[in-house]
């Protein structure tokens, strides 16, 4: 019997939607629900110019504040899908599938989420995935359901099998247990990998997810990774994002060669009111059709960002997003959303 063929795309293929979850009181976000909606709603709006989104709402009277607030925001009616979903947090990253292609068919993967490692309530994110396709929210295609944990976040692909990931995340004792090699098969059996880029190093102050790779280090093509980076010696990042960048520049591509590497500036430092940095950084930009949506944070790196990540990718507009309320919780831009694929959704 011949084995299926299993690809993970990388996030510059092509896109049939974005997903998104949407804040409500009955959460964390209630002491800064106005600025989240905003930021939400700008930025389903901003998605919606290249894109369908897909958006979970917790209930009737939430669907219609959303659908308002949309409408306030200029978003395009017509790329929006709602649906209807209870949910504990925003985090679609994590909570969303993880597509592939099996024999060039896309195939949602519904990975178990135990809030990063047991810190927060997610039993409601964990059934988000598998409450959208009993809604029809994804037509015909299919899920399958992984007993493993596995956060969007946490991988970082170049759509030609390689992963490149953080062992504090993935070799957490408080993920799946797994030692290096048991996990790798598991991953290469799953998502159709041969080969794997472990960082060692590389931490943002705030992050509660462990160092996803999302917050630190990004593919922007098969031979170009855009990091965090830290210029400023006497900043707690500089050791681990120095040793983050040494490894990056001992990776190779698929080729052999040397990745280029475009260094990110990170932002001046943001505080929560009690007094614990938020982990502003930015490498937690989302690819979609034709653009990059990138967080900033009304800082005057914001723009070196904008500029350095245009580099990175040429042919797509580079669009900044305000996201000083989303790290209020302790994540960005690409940790609120999660792309599906081209053949995912029904025309």
């Amino acid at each position: 019997m011949l084995h299926a063929t299993i690809s993970l795309p990388a996030e510059w293929a092509p896109q049939d939607a974005v997903l998104l979850t949407w804040p409500h009181a009955d959460s964390e976000w209630r002491p800064w629900l106005e600025q989240a909606d905003r930021t939400f709603a700008r930025l389903a709006a901003a998605i919606g110019r290249y894109e369908r989104v897909v958006i979970v709402a917790r209930d009737a009277v939430h669907d219609r504040h959303i659908h308002a607030l949309l409408t306030a925001a200029g978003a395009d009616s017509a790329r929006i899908r709602r649906y209807i979903v209870p949910s504990n947090d925003v985090w679609a990253r994590d909570h969303g599938p993880i597509t592939v292609y099996r024999d060039g068919q896309p195939l949602l993967l519904d990975f178990r989420f135990n809030g990063w490692g047991g810190k927060y309530p997610c039993a409601l994110d964990d059934r988000v995935t598998a409450c959208l396709q009993e809604q029809g929210a994804f037509g015909d295609t299919p899920r399958a359901a992984v007993e493993l944990i596995l956060e969007g976040g946490s991988i970082e692909t170049d759509g030609l099998g390689t992963l490149l990931t953080t062992a504090q995340c993935l070799l957490n004792p408080n993920r799946n247990g797994l030692d290096q090699v048991a996990l790798e098969q598991r991953l290469r059996e799953t998502l159709g990998l041969s080969r794997f880029l472990w960082l060692q190093h590389g931490h943002l102050a705030g992050d509660d997810t462990d160092s996803h790779i999302d917050t630190l280090a990004r593919f922007c093509d098969p031979n170009t990774i855009a990091y965090q980076g830290c210029a400023d010696s006497a900043d707690p990042h500089f050791a681990s994002l120095q040793a983050m960048a040494e490894e990056l520049q001992s990776f190779r591509t698929t080729q052999g060669d040397p990745y280029r590497l475009i260094e990110l500036p990170l932002p001046a430092a943001q505080y929560s009111e009690q007094g614990q940095r938020l982990p502003a950084g930015y490498a937690n930009f989302l690819i979609v059709n034709g653009a990059v949506l990138v967080p900033v944070y009304d800082d005057p790196l914001d723009s070196v960002a904008l500029e350095r990540l245009q580099a990175g990718f040429p042919d797509r507009e580079v669009v900044g997003v305000s996201c000083l309320t989303l790290i209020r919780q302790y994540g960005s831009l690409h940790c609120v959303t999660m792309q599906l694929p081209v053949g995912v959704l029904p025309p």
